[in-house]
């Protein structure tokens, strides 16, 4: 299946981008160090920080790094605002340019019969996949080019955005406030809400 194909191809670019500049920064993606480069940047460390996240579409950035140093230095409530609009302004990034390619080149790519598959793929479940990769490494950047390139409603893309990327920004801009690691159930946090929440807008949209 080409879709298939095209979504193993688009994991192993970003891979290859992790494997190729990712290595050896560790320590200058630790969350205290990049709160001080925040800092360091005044009353422009919100727009750096939503630059990275936007940037962690081509880039080896933590995004989770990123919202959890916006909390350390805005607190709770701004912080969790900025995360939560950097990772839903990098889905849109990606929609777009996965929207970029026309239907013919896409159809072209995929062939048309995978290309309609996908389509109805994304239409009938996309969002509560989209929803739930939020929490995940890759795999936001992976849906969200597919997500455009396969025609998906954006505003039903948007919804299911915006389910996955606000808890994920409060719960890191909360880590980032609280000075703690990544804990075990925050996984589980940020799968389980974002599911929670698309499975509401999608019964309130029905009605």
């Amino acid at each position: 299946m080409r879709l298939i194909g095209l979504m193993l191809l688009l994991c192993v670019f970003f891979l290859l981008g992790w494997w190729a500049f990712g290595q050896g920064l560790e320590e200058a993606w630790d969350v205290e160090v990049l709160a001080g480069r925040f800092r360091e940047a005044k009353s422009w460390a919100w727009l750096v920080g939503i630059a990275l996240l936007l940037a962690d579409l081509l880039l080896p950035i933590p995004g989770t790094i990123v919202m959890s140093a916006l909390g350390v230095v805005y607190g709770f409530w701004i912080g969790g605002v900025m995360a939560a609009v950097g990772s839903m302004l990098a889905g849109m990034l990606g929609y777009g340019v996965g929207r970029f390619f026309n239907e013919d080149l896409a159809k072209h790519w995929l062939g048309e019969k995978d290309f309609e598959r996908g389509r109805a793929l994304f239409g009938r479940g996309g969002a509560w996949v989209v929803a739930i990769s939020r929490a995940l490494p890759i795999l936001p950047e992976v849906l969200a080019c597919m997500a455009g390139l396969l025609r998906m409603p954006f505003g039903k893309f948007c919804v299911a955005l915006a389910c996955g990327s606000v808890p994920m920004g409060f719960l890191f801009a909360w880590i980032g406030t609280m000075g703690r690691d990544y804990p075990g159930w925050g996984l589980g946090f940020g799968i389980g809400v974002p599911a929670i929440l698309w499975g509401a807008a999608a019964w309130w949209g029905r009605r």
